[in-house]
């Protein structure tokens, strides 16, 4: 079975670069899982003639009943995507010293920089098994935020990876969520612009390897659900099986890797500004199985997240005005509402910003009107 991580470096420049340890996708699991249908968009037909309007009827469906589902032909290389795999699996192997050099600001809701494995699980004895780095888009606004030694070195091939990762996904999945809300092509697009101030980052992700035990401890703590907190969540393709979603049927079912694809979930400000129409998926991250349990799950994300220039107020579209989903509040233009940049600032400080995870079934989160569950069984 290839290994999560290679040990071996490929290179290191006699100016002292960092050794890069390049990764490879381990072998799906041969456990027989009960996975979710999901639906698969092919956005090679995108630039067909009457491809964006077919792509809009087959994503109908996933996202306002399901919420999540597969992106395939993206048009980005399989072998960049890989890099991008080694250039995460060479940070979370720098020392803990040189990961704590920016730690996240979750204390004013910030996510950009490094978040340690810390927290403790309740009482558990266990400690939280995931590491994360997140990067920001590569515009003038974001110029000092700081970087890792690793980030550095490859800032300029990280940057491109960022920007084709939006212009040739996530724009385009924004075209057909808004001709399937018969809005203008390009509402979605301007809402999440990628020149505009956001917390859109690029993540680096790991989780870490338990034992049965750890993970038996843990999750009696964080085997409920949860939502995202952002427009669009993109998660690469990596084998390693944990990532189940709640169905329409209430049921737990697990998320299939696709090879070379992508799986994608609607997330809570997109449920905000189209009144509930599409779903912002309960999903959460369960025990690998038995022959996967001792690999390291190494992630590759991206999230989009609506700006300070987005208000979280609902969209002007005639299908929800049909469905009578508008109120005459939702169409009053002067209503203060809080933006996308102050939702999901407020809601990243809420979860992230503690040492002790706790329960929190029965509780909510709830921010200028703009209210969701914190746990869901």
């Amino acid at each position: 079975m290839a290994p999560s991580a290679v040990e071996t470096p490929v290179s290191q420049a006699a100016t002292g670069s960092i050794l890069e340890k390049p990764w490879s996708r381990p072998a799906p699991t041969k456990e027989k899982l009960d996975w979710a249908p999901l639906t698969t968009i092919d956005l090679s037909r995108f630039d067909e003639p009457g491809g964006k309007q077919q792509l809009a009827k087959d994503l109908y469906d996933a996202v306002t009943r399901v919420g999540f589902w597969t992106v395939i032909n993206s048009g980005i290389d399989d072998e960049r995507v890989l890099r991008q795999f080694s250039i995460g699996n060479t940070f979370f192997k720098e020392p803990l010293e040189e990961k704590r050099r920016f730690p996240c600001n979750f204390a004013e809701g910030e996510y950009f920089g490094y978040r340690e494995n810390s927290r403790w699980i309740g009482d558990t004895g266990v400690k939280d098994n995931i590491e994360m780095l997140n990067i920001p888009k590569a515009i003038p606004a974001y110029e000092n935020v700081p970087k890792n030694r690793i980030i550095k070195q490859h800032y300029d091939e990280i940057a491109s990876f960022h920007r084709e990762l939006y212009d040739k996904v996530l724009r385009k999945l924004f075209v057909l969520i808004a001709i399937i809300l018969e809005l203008p092509e390009n509402y979605l697009v301007d809402a999440h612009a990628y020149d505009r101030e956001s917390d859109d980052h690029l993540r680096y992700m790991i989780y870490n390897v338990r034992t049965q035990d750890e993970w038996d401890r843990a999750q009696g703590y964080t085997k409920g659900g949860h939502t995202d907190f952002g427009s669009l969540t993109l998660l690469f393709s990596q084998h390693v099986a944990g990532l189940q979603i709640r169905t329409p049927e209430g049921e737990w079912k697990w998320v299939q890797p696709v090879e070379g694809g992508i799986t994608c979930n609607a997330a809570d400000t997109l449920t905000f500004l189209t009144k509930g129409f599409i779903k912002s998926t309960i999903h959460r991250v369960v025990t690998p199985p038995k022959d996967q349990i001792n690999i390291p799950r190494l992630g590759l994300l991206y999230f989009s997240r609506p700006g300070a220039h987005t208000p979280m107020k609902t969209v002007p579209s005639p299908l929800l005005d049909r469905l009578g989903l508008l109120t005459d509040e939702d169409k009053d233009e002067t209503r203060e509402v809080p933006t996308g940049t102050e939702y999901v600032r407020a809601r990243v400080k809420d979860v992230h910003h503690k040492t002790v995870l706790t329960k929190r079934e029965g509780t909510s989160f709830d921010f200028k009107g703009l209210k969701v569950a914190n746990y869901y069984d």
